[in-house]
């Protein structure tokens, strides 16, 4: 199994790092001939994670993503979704054919408010039974320095997604299989918008009590979006037996996929999200906010997208849309929570 990663920012620098810490070969494309010469040189990446190192043996750099995508039959994708199309772009409409897609995406494809599934279907024809996806709870700062980390790999075959999970298990990454495709990617777009709204309370000085009653709600609120779209077993404290190789319960909504997302994205400073949200609420504007730092926060566009997309399924998602309002309507950030505090149970 070789495996070639398609971005160069912190989260695909430390899946690289995990990789190639398995001794595994992998094809890496980046954005620029910059970082690929320094990586082969210094073997650490020169903007994100610098402390992570790598065998450069290990690592066939390219610049090229026809190149990456050919030379390798797992492709994990992990750039933000709002340049998933530009950075796609070059390949032709039958560059996945025969290959198994990896995403690491949390977020929506804007303007066309597609999972990233969605979207590789309707331009590459990639076939659900053909993606996979690699989900957290986990922060690539984290992993850079060795801290015991979970990912759960998603996919509809369980031996593939084991074979798959094998590749990413170390000393220092424990790894979980599920089926859920379609709900664990919802799952970490939500966590994000609410982890921007945590961060916005943060920014506002609201305190510890506040925040946690905040996230039980974010919780609640979550687990309605998913069973709107058709999300099974999410009913904390219920398990459908174990798995017949590890023994662990069944997952649930409680799992970390879904629950420990949520409150390691809503409460570590490591949080890209947190941290934006926290600039809103001090009164950043959305675009000073965006200047300030060096990592993209999905949170900001998956809210509108999330907003959209709702108003197809129909969930009940009154604090989603308050903090949509906050970003994109320009209601104050003050004046949203306001409203926000009216809403929680």
């Amino acid at each position: 199994m070789r495996l070639g990663i398609i971005g160069s920012g912190s989260w695909a620098t430390a899946l690289a790092k995990i990789l190639t810490d398995n001794k595994n070969p992998i094809g890496w494309w980046v954005r620029s001939e910059q970082i690929v010469n320094h990586i082969k040189v210094r073997r650490h990446n020169p903007s994100y994670l610098r402390s992570a190192y790598f065998d450069a043996n290990l690592i066939d750099l390219s610049t090229d993503v026809v190149k990456v995508v050919a030379d390798n039959e797992y492709v994990v994708i992990a750039v933000p979704s709002a340049y998933i199309k530009d950075t796609l772009a070059p390949l032709a409409k039958d560059a996945f054919e025969g290959k198994k897609v990896i995403s690491a995406v949390k977020g929506i494809i804007p303007e066309q408010n597609l999972l990233l599934n969605d979207y590789l279907q309707q331009e590459f024809s990639v076939k659900l039974e053909n993606y996979y996806t690699l989900m957290g709870p986990c922060h690539a700062e984290e992993v850079s320095a060795e801290k015991l980390s979970y990912l759960t790999f998603s996919g509809l075959d369980a031996g593939i997604t084991e074979k798959i999970a094998a590749r990413f298990n170390t000393e220092y990454i424990n790894t979980i299989v599920n089926t859920d495709v379609i709900g664990v990617q919802y799952a970490a777009v939500l966590k994000n918008i609410y982890a921007l709204g945590a961060g916005i309370a943060h920014g506002l000085e609201y305190g510890d009590n506040f925040l946690s009653v905040l996230i039980a709600n974010y919780a609640d609120e979550m687990a309605v979006f998913l069973k709107k779209v058709g999300i099974q077993r999410i009913e904390v404290g219920v398990h459908e037996g174990q798995d017949p190789v590890t023994h662990r319960k069944t997952p649930n909504y409680a799992a970390s996929v879904y629950l420990g997302d949520l409150l390691v994205t809503c409460y570590s400073p490591h949080s890209r999200n947190r941290t934006f949200g926290n600039m809103i609420g001090k009164g950043y504007s959305v675009r000073s906010a965006q200047l300030e730092m060096n990592m993209v926060a999905e949170g900001y566009n998956v809210s509108k997208s999330i907003h959209i997309i709702n108003k197809t399924v129909g969930a009940e998602l009154p604090i989603a849309d308050h903090i949509y309002r906050i970003l994109w309507e320009n209601v104050k950030p003050a004046e949203g929570f306001r409203l926000i505090e009216q809403e929680l149970v």
